[in-house]
């Protein structure tokens, strides 16, 4: 097995694009993706969104996939660890169902990723 970690993205409540904006910076995700993690979003958007969402903000994102099939990536991607960041109880469930570890995006759970999930956090 590979020592990539991959993490997913939410989009809307989730990433600070979002509709809702959500507490994850899009610097954040540029910082992971720096770091070697296999970055993407996994949303209820339309993949062309999330397509032009990424290019908007010069990310190329290793995949983008409607939510319920965050088991494809899974299937498609070899990790040492599986994310998915999101805000709401079906990000939680689908993250679950797929082999993912879950993570809410809200700032107490924020604050307790540290080191183990992006290292040195920019700002």
């Amino acid at each position: 097995m590979t020592g990539v970690r991959l993490v997913s993205f939410d989009i809307d409540g989730t990433l600070e694009v979002g509709d809702p904006p959500g507490i994850i910076s899009i610097a954040l995700v540029r910082h992971a993706q720096q770091l070697g993690y296999l970055i993407g979003s996994c949303s209820d958007r339309p993949v062309s969104f999330q397509v032009e969402m990424w290019k908007r903000h010069a990310i190329a994102p290793a995949f983008t996939v409607l939510k319920h099939r965050l088991d494809d990536v899974k299937a498609r991607f070899e990790a040492a660890a599986y994310y998915h960041i999101g805000d709401t109880d079906i990000d939680e469930h689908f993250a679950l169902i797929a082999g993912f570890r879950f993570l809410r995006a809200d700032a107490v759970t924020h604050r307790a990723w540290g080191p183990e999930l992006f290292g040195e956090l920019p700002g």
